[in-house]
């Protein structure tokens, strides 16, 4: 009974149930991922000093954290400006990126992000936001969050974590756009993590670039210590 079936019963091809083996397998597509890095902040902790402009080795801090975005395989890089715009972009001159200009920077860290987020179009599968503050993450960090996201396989929030704690930046699949655009203050949207904890993806880092920002004139010459020791 089970030979007929197979013949010509349960498993016959129709039209509308075309057999498995003869559906062509679509070839999975690589996520497009933009890099989104915030460089709108007013510094305060910093004094009168732009931090975002401070040297670090060489370089302003804000093109140390681009240039690691170019250098990534993230398929296009927005920078969110806003206190001191035009220094901010003298800074990164010559770099291909997109600027976007936030009028509403002095209401904090939120309406960059939702003006960055703003200017990404429907092919963008996810978002890497960026600190322009944390000058030691590097393309290859970048890369590890990317290769990690896979939003199909419930992988669409890929945070990194150090000595077990969690850094920036942190890659968010393009399903959470809308909450994070409904976001207010000077916070950006790490409490989202918490709401959609069975979508987090946590990536073991080496080092503790993800955990390192400089605030302040005491943070940055501690880490120029560090970096000439």
């Amino acid at each position: 009974d089970i030979m007929r079936m197979g013949a010509g019963g349960l498993l016959k091809e129709i039209a509308s149930r075309p057999q498995p083996r003869d559906r062509k397998s679509t070839p999975k597509r690589a996520p497009q991922i933009a890099a989104l890095v915030l460089a709108a902040g007013q510094s305060r902790r910093m004094g009168a000093a732009n931090k975002l402009l401070a040297d670090i080795d060489g370089a302003p801090m804000v093109r140390r954290i681009v240039d690691a975005a170019l250098a990534s395989k993230a398929d296009r890089v927005v920078v969110v400006t806003g206190h001191e715009a035009e220094m901010v972009r003298g800074a990164l001159d010559g770099l291909d990126v997109t600027f976007v200009e936030n009028p509403d920077y002095a209401d904090g860290l939120s309406t960059s992000l939702r003006q960055g987020l703003s200017v990404l179009d429907d092919a963008i599968d996810g978002a890497l936001v960026c600190l322009g503050d944390m000058p030691q993450v590097s393309a290859g960090l970048l890369d590890r969050l990317i290769a990690a996201f896979d939003p199909v396989e419930g992988r669409a929030i890929c945070v990194p974590v150090s000595q077990g704690k969690r850094g920036n930046p942190v890659l968010w699949g393009a399903q959470f756009f809308d909450q994070m655009t409904s976001v207010s203050g000077d916070v950006g949207a790490r409490h989202l993590i918490g709401e959609f904890a069975e979508s987090v993806c946590e990536v073991d880092v080496e080092d503790d670039a993800i955990l390192t920002d400089i605030d302040t004139p005491a943070a940055l010459a501690a880490y120029r210590r560090q970096r000439s020791a």
